[in-house]
């Protein structure tokens, strides 16, 4: 009866541990400064939106890593997810799908990326973007705890989430550890038409866009030969994101000889995260694993 009821405590504890050891959360820049940060007096918070639990007011950013299971890939992806710049669907398009991604031997880091925000920083659009690659460097940094590559790290990215991985693909560092080897696009945003320029300039820059800037931001113009390969995922009835963002983008890597897959499904519309069995979205994660794990980067 005594052993019974000493296994009873230790049980809870031993499931709290295992748990703490398949996933560790990292404060992105712990010991540095961040960039552009202003101080300021905002508070982060959860709240639902879209009938899903989102997080708002993001300004001390984070990287939750899910260690692989199995057998380790040796190949990790860095998820940002979606929400407009305004907020970011942080489970839906993040950490139920680092779990799935890390039972299937890669290992799945979700970034809590800072969000854009004159009040918090001096330079609110280059924030997202900062912080992605320092989660990409750091990664790295820690790639023998994990088991991974550093060749063989990415992004994935969820509409704004994934505007964001098409910018860190086409906006080369000149530190080689904080570029992608790969990215996910998921029902991305690639094609700078009048609609997401205004996004942007609102969401993003508040403020209009200088031509330097507009040029920089015509992504479609800055694919080459050395843009990393890419695997995309659209609805054709997604009215947020029109399916010619994922088109075109694909159609331009496979002009300069950049492997893609792409998978179009005839519905899903917009922000369906894993997918839905009911209409077939469900299929694009084991499809994206089936991909990053037979493709050579």
């Amino acid at each position: 009866m005594k052993t019974k009821m000493l296994f009873a405590l230790i049980l809870p504890c031993l499931m709290i541990f295992n748990i703490s050891l398949a996933q560790e959360e990292y404060n992105l820049w712990e010991g540095q400064p961040k960039p552009f940060y202003k101080e300021n007096s905002i508070k982060e918070y959860e709240e639902e939106a879209w009938g899903v639990i989102c997080v708002f007011n993001v300004t001390e950013p984070t990287l939750t890593v899910y260690k692989a299971e199995g057998q380790n890939s040796g190949k990790a992806v860095v998820i940002l997810p979606g929400g407009g710049y305004t907020l970011e669907s942080i489970y839906h398009e993040g950490h139920n799908l680092a779990k799935v991604l890390a039972k299937n031997g890669i290992t799945a880091a979700v970034l809590k990326y800072r969000l854009p925000n004159p009040e918090s920083s001096d330079q609110p659009h280059l924030v997202p973007l900062w912080d992605t690659r320092r989660a990409l460097s750091l990664l790295r940094e820690k790639s023998d705890i994990y088991g991974i590559h550093k060749e063989n790290v990415g992004v994935m990215g969820f509409s704004a989430g994934s505007h964001l991985a098409t910018v860190t693909s086409l906006w080369k560092s000149d530190i080689r550890d904080e570029n992608p080897d790969f990215s996910a696009l998921i029902y991305g945003v690639t094609n700078l038409n009048e609609t997401n320029l205004q996004w942007i300039e609102e969401s993003l820059y508040f403020r209009k866009l200088t031509p330097k800037e507009i040029d920089q931001n015509t992504l479609l113009e800055l694919v080459t030969d050395e843009t990393p390969p890419a695997f995309l995922a659209h609805a054709y009835d997604d009215e947020v994101c029109d399916v010619s963002e994922s088109t075109l983008y694909a159609g331009e890597l496979r002009e300069y000889h950049v492997p893609v897959e792409m998978h179009l499904f005839p519905k899903g519309g917009h922000g369906f995260g894993m997918g839905r069995q009911e209409d077939g979205t469900d299929q694009w994660v084991q499809l994206f694993v089936s991909w990053l794990l037979r493709t050579e980067l």
